[in-house]
């Protein structure tokens, strides 16, 4: 109960326009993920319509991600520059109509490309909404904030999984491509309700040298070692998530024939192992910090292999898959309160999206080589208990390495 009455205590805190912030933030990254896990879920689905192998349809998986850092920079960057609210309404509309088109695909190419433009869209809403987010919260529970706004995430996916389980045999793959471009009428309570950073705001009352200085700001190389590291802890993240998430339904459906409302299923009650895991580290990561945090959460997921690799049945499957996950969104919720703490004002929506995104770049194959590698030998659940030993290993020796930043100063 520690944790649900520490976000109370600290949501009752909050004043409307924080709330409203938060919400905004939240709810755009969580109908992002609904959008990009509908995919996931449809693999099976999408390649026998377009008569091609489930590596070769997770090859959106990989465009996707792989443009995520060009989103990054392009909306990061306008958010530095014009403000953080009007940006995040271009990037809800953009993934919104996106996601739609991808209903109407004729052939794999054309989907690909979609997918490779909704990788930019995708790529921009993490950095400015957790800019958004962070610059109006009060810094006194800033970790549990942070393991709330994450799990949008696992939200998203629990509203993939809920969706594909109950009407993808009435509407198919493309009917719910549709249905995921239903978040676009988010932009109106973010058009109505939500204010703008007040730090972006007391930043741009300054001489206006944001305005009339060149687009990148010189800032982002004074803290360029940070950054670096930044972009290498990121890509163990993004291992860690997408190495247990990606091919995870695929492993379901294809090796162990479970029906599409038993890994709908599934994959609801995982996402909300993964909801609760990041709720009660992000509020252990005020006590602990953020690095005791994401070593505890990583290392845990070791001993669950056996029931989320190598399960017999659908219930130790499933037992199995709400355990990874709470270890592996618990270590992901600290991500967006200790990447904000360690970005200065100027690069504040620009830098840890664009870290956050380039790790997925570089882990971009994952989710395609996991599927090759199944495919040529036989077993999806070899190659998931191999990622997680690695990735949760090389997660918690980075954590190590780096440094503490809980409760930093957001200034402008």
């Amino acid at each position: 109960m520690l944790p649900v009455m520490s976000f109370v205590r600290d949501f009752q805190r909050l004043t409307s326009s924080q709330r409203h912030a938060f919400v905004a933030s939240f709810l755009g990254w969580t109908l992002d993920s609904l959008d990009f896990f509908l995919l996931i879920f449809c693999v099976k689905a999408i390649a026998a319509d377009f008569r091609a192998m489930p590596s070769a349809i997770l090859g959106a998986v990989f465009l996707t991600q792989a443009f995520r850092p060009v989103g990054a920079v392009i909306f990061g960057l306008l958010a530095d520059r014009y403000g953080r609210r009007p940006v995040l309404i271009t990037n809800i509309l953009s993934f919104s109509i996106i996601e739609a088109a991808c209903a109407f695909a004729p052939s794999l190419n054309v989907l690909l490309v979609l997918r490779a433009l909704f990788g930019i869209a995708m790529g921009g809403e993490w950095g400015v909404g957790a800019a958004l987010a962070f610059e109006s919260l009060p810094r006194e529970g800033r970790g549990t904030f942070s393991g709330i706004l994450q799990e949008g995430y696992a939200l998203g996916s629990i509203l993939a999984s809920a969706a594909y389980a109950l009407f993808f045999h009435a509407i198919g793959w493309r009917g719910l491509f549709l249905l995921g471009a239903v978040p676009g009428l988010l932009v109106l309570y973010v058009q109505i309700r939500v204010e703008e950073s007040p730090v972006w705001l007391a930043s741009a009352r300054r001489p206006r040298e944001r305005r009339t200085g060149p687009l990148i700001p010189a800032h982002i190389t004074e803290f360029l070692p940070t950054f670096f590291f930044l972009v290498i802890l990121m890509t163990a993240f993004m291992s860690f998530s997408h190495g247990t998430q990606d091919v995870y339904p695929t492993f379901l459906s294809v090796q162990m024939h479970l029906s599409p409302q038993t890994v709908g299923l599934i994959g609801v009650l995982y996402g909300l192992g993964s909801i609760a895991g990041g709720f009660v580290f992000g509020v252990l990561s005020e006590h602990w910090g953020r690095k005791r945090a994401i070593i505890a959460a990583a290392l845990l997921s070791i001993p669950v292999i056996p029931l989320y690799a190598y399960g017999h049945s659908a219930w130790t499957l499933g037992a199995g898959a709400i355990l990874m996950q709470f270890m592996v969104q618990g270590a992901w919720g600290v991500v967006p309160a200790y990447l904000t703490e360690l970005s200065p004002g100027p690069v504040r929506a620009t830098a840890p999206g664009l870290a956050y995104q380039l790790g997925g770049l570089i882990t971009s194959w994952n989710g395609k080589g996991q599927a090759l590698a199944a495919e040529r030998w036989g077993s999806y659940s070899d190659v998931l208990a191999v990622t997680v030993v690695l990735v949760a290993v090389a997660l918690a020796v980075l954590a190590i390495l780096g440094r503490e930043a809980k409760g930093a100063e957001m200034t402008a």
